[in-house]
C-alpha cells in the first residue's frame, strides 16, 4: 500500500494530566510544587452543593482552597467573571480551579485570564461590543487548573467562550489563545459519577463529536487522527452502556474517550471543531436548544450530508466506530449506524420536532445561519454545500 501522508506541522501544549480515580488527592502536591499558595474554587451553584463532589476536592486541596466561588451558570456572563476577579483579590488568589462542567471552566479561564489586568469591566464590554471580539490582555494570566465533571470536552482548549448581555440580545465572545490552556487537568472517574446522568449523557454526545470532527477537519493530522479514533473506539464501547452499567470500567473508559477525542483538537491556528458546532450553534441560537441535545439530532443527518459530498474521511471513522457490519452496508451507512447506536444508548432526542420551542417554519433560518457560521468553514476543505442542501438536511432531523 502506498504511503501518502501530506506534510504537516503539529504543535499542541496540553496542560499536564493526571488520570485516575482518587486523582483529586494530588491537587494540593501539583499546586505547591508551582509554589502556588491560594486557589479559588469556580463552579456553578448546583456542583458547590454537591457534598459528595466537593468533599474530596476540599480535602484534595487542603489549606490552599481559600474560596468555593460558585456563581457561574450556563450563559458564561462576562459580568460573572469580573466578580470572580473580585473574589481573587480578596483572598489573594493566586490560582483557579474550575470544577463542573465548560461553562464554569470558561468562566475559570476568563477570571484567569483578567485577574491581573487593569482593565475594568465596563471597558472590556464596551470593547466586545464594538469590535463584537474579546481581546485578552497582555499581562500574566492566573495559572488555572480544570477538573471536569462532564464529557463535553470543554477542558483541553486553548478557548474561551464568554458572552456579554446587551439590549439587543447576547453577544458571544469566543477568545482564542495558548495561553488560555489549563495548567494541570484532573480527571478523575469518581467526580463525573457525581454528575446526574442526563447530564452526563447529554455532554457525552457533545465529546463524542469532537472526536468525529476531528477525523474530518480539514486540520487532521496522523496524530490527531490516532487520538481521536482511539478517543471514538472508547466512547463506541462505553457510551451505550453509561446509563445501566454497574461496572466501573464503563465510566473508566467513557472518561479516558473524553480526554482523547479532544487532544489536539483545539489549536489556535488548526482548530478542529466544525461543520457539526456549525449546525449546533445555528440550533440554538435559533430555538434555545442546548448544544448537546442538538447534537444528539443533527449528528447522522449531518453526516449524510458530507458523505453525500465526497467528504468526511469514513474509512478513518469506521476505524474508531464499526464493530461489525451487515454485508448490505456501506462504510458510509456503518458509520451512522454507529452514531445512532451511541445516541440511542445514552437516551438523547432523534427529532427536532420532539425538542421545544422548535418550528419548521423557521428552518430555512437555521440554515442561512449554519451557512454562515464560521466553524463550517473548518470542515474538509471540498465540502461547500449549499444554504439548500443544508436546509434539507435540518428537515431529515425534523
Amino acid at each position: 500500500m502506498a504511503f501518502n501522508t501530506p506534510a504537516f506541522a503539529h504543535e499542541f501544549k496540553p496542560g499536564e494530566i493526571h488520570y485516575g480515580r482518587e486523582c483529586i488527592e494530588q491537587i494540593e502536591n501539583v499546586l505547591a510544587e508551582r509554589d502556588l499558595e491560594n486557589a479559588l474554587v469556580v463552579c456553578g451553584r448546583t456542583v458547590g452543593q454537591t457534598e459528595n463532589l466537593m468533599q474530596p476536592l476540599r480535602h484534595g486541596l487542603g489549606e490552599k482552597c481559600v474560596e468555593i466561588f460558585d456563581e457561574t451558570t450556563p450563559k458564561k456572563e462576562l459580568t460573572t467573571v469580573f466578580d470572580g476577579i473580585e473574589r481573587v483579590r480578596e483572598t489573594d488568589a493566586d490560582a483557579v480551579v474550575g470544577v463542573g462542567g465548560g461553562s464554569s471552566l470558561d468562566v475559570a479561564r476568563g477570571i484567569g485570564a483578567f485577574a491581573n489586568t487593569n482593565r475594568s469591566l465596563e471597558e472590556v464590554r464596551a470593547e466586545v461590543i464594538e469590535r463584537g471580539e474579546l481581546n485578552l490582555p497582555n499581562d500574566d494570566f492566573l495559572p488555572v487548573f480544570n477538573v471536569p465533571t462532564t464529557m463535553a470536552g470543554a477542558d483541553l482548549s486553548v478557548a474561551a467562550g464568554l458572552v456579554v448581555s446587551t439590549d439587543d440580545g447576547p453577544i458571544e465572545a469566543i477568545p482564542v489563545d495558548d495561553r488560555l490552556m489549563a495548567t494541570g487537568l484532573f480527571y478523575d472517574p469518581n467526580l463525573f459519577e457525581t454528575t446526574p446522568t442526563d447530564v452526563l449523557a447529554g455532554s457525552a454526545i457533545n465529546g463524542f463529536d469532537k472526536g468525529i470532527e476531528a477525523i474530518y477537519s480539514r486540520f487532521a493530522n496522523p496524530l490527531t487522527d490516532a487520538t481521536a479514533i482511539r478517543g471514538l473506539q472508547y466512547l463506541r464501547s462505553a457510551l451505550p452502556q453509561l446509563r445501566t452499567a454497574s461496572d466501573p470500567t464503563v465510566m473508566e473508559r467513557a472518561v479516558m474517550g473524553t480526554i482523547l477525542v479532544q487532544y489536539g483538537v483545539s489549536m489556535p491556528d488548526a482548530y478542529k471543531i466544525n461543520i457539526v458546532h456549525a449546525f449546533g450553534h445555528a440550533l440554538r441560537n435559533q430555538f434555545g436548544i442546548q448544544q448537546g441535545v442538538a447534537h444528539s439530532v443533527i449528528v447522522p443527518h449531518a453526516l449524510g450530508l458530507i458523505f453525500a459530498e465526497g467528504c468526511g474521511r469514513p474509512q478513518v471513522l469506521a476505524e474508531g466506530l464499526v464493530t461489525g457490519t451487515e454485508e448490505t452496508d456501506t462504510t458510509e451507512e456503518a458509520v451512522i449506524k454507529a452514531v445512532d447506536i451511541v445516541r440511542d444508548g445514552l437516551g438523547l432526542p432523534t427529532r427536532l420536532r420532539d425538542l421545544e420551542n422548535t418550528s419548521r417554519d423557521e428552518i430555512r433560518e437555521v440554515a442561512e445561519h449554519t451557512a454562515n457560521d464560521a466553524f463550517l468553514d473548518l470542515g474538509p476543505s471540498d465540502f461547500d454545500p449549499s444554504i439548500d442542501e443544508i436546509e434539507q438536511t435540518l428537515h431529515a432531523s425534523w
